[in-house]
């Protein structure tokens, strides 16, 4: 039986998820202690669903707020033992729930100008806790899979993350080539990189992108079965997670094919 459960359902509850993430990931945005590639803003896999990093309270004290996927709850906790607690399941607009965040961190002590377009949306919210459930169970075993796969690699690696602004889990391998580009008008300087990741949006699929994509070098390369090459929009390979449903060896697919993308990118990656 496959590890990774059904989610042709999801979309609506994911839209939520997406809108009330994008709400939490405003506090550490503006009170975590910034990282030169936003991994303070990004939220952590963790048994019970997604996790800010924690954050300096001005008594000292540290502060971190949870999306709980099994009691259906977004919580702020302190390291004290506090913890303030919403419902899921009430329906509240992205507005509502970035108030409500906002409000109750500012009780801890923490006030400051936060990216409110990151969350204000007035229109009705949908949830539906045992496709949240599902969710939690798909994204749990990803985030295992790709930590075997993280384990297995040397080098400069970032974390397992999911990112507010996409809704997405993924990980960074930085390879020793320095790459050169221009952005706002600028010339910005960056290490060359390979990503793999999971998205749960429609449609539903898992990605490994490398940094700069040498086309020419990786097109013609054979990819794992239900693999394949993307470079429309964006430049590099796609595994639907369709493939994988109903598949004894979903888990050996899935690790395959972040190894194998890993093999072919990596000459085009190295100095």
């Amino acid at each position: 039986m496959s590890l990774f459960p059904s989610l042709e359902n999801f979309e609506p509850t994911r839209q939520t998820l997406h809108l009330y993430a994008q709400a939490m990931g405003v506090v550490p945005r503006t009170h975590a202690t910034p990282h030169s590639k936003w991994w303070h803003i990004s939220l952590r896999v963790v048994p019970h669903g997604l996790q800010t990093t924690t954050m300096s309270l001005p008594d000292g004290g540290r502060l971190w707020l949870e999306m709980d996927l099994q009691h259906h709850t977004l919580k702020v906790q302190t390291a004290a033992g506090g913890t303030q607690a919403i419902s899921l399941q009430e329906g509240a607009t992205g507005t509502e729930m970035g108030d409500w965040v906002l409000t109750a961190v500012a009780q801890h002590g923490l006030q400051g100008e936060y990216a409110r377009a990151k969350f204000e949306n007035d229109q009705p919210r949908d949830y539906d806790p045992a496709e949240a459930e599902k969710f939690l169970t798909a994204v749990t075993h990803v985030h295992r899979i790709f930590n075997d796969h993280r384990n297995q690699l040397t080098g400069n690696i970032g974390p397992i993350q999911l990112w507010p602004h996409n809704f997405d889990l993924s990980m960074e391998w930085f390879g020793t080539r320095t790459v050169t580009y221009e952005e706002h008008g600028q010339l910005q300087e960056s290490p060359s990189q390979l990503n793999l990741g999971f998205y749960p949006g429609q449609p539903i699929y898992f990605y490994s992108n490398p940094f700069p994509f040498a086309g020419e070098q990786l097109l013609d390369k054979e990819l794992p079965a239900g693999a394949r090459w993307h470079t429309e929009g964006w430049q590099g390979t796609m595994l639907p997670y369709s493939e994988l449903l109903d598949d004894n060896k979903a888990e050996t697919r899935l690790r395959h094919f972040a190894r194998r993308v890993y093999e072919l990118a990596l000459p085009t990656l190295l100095a």
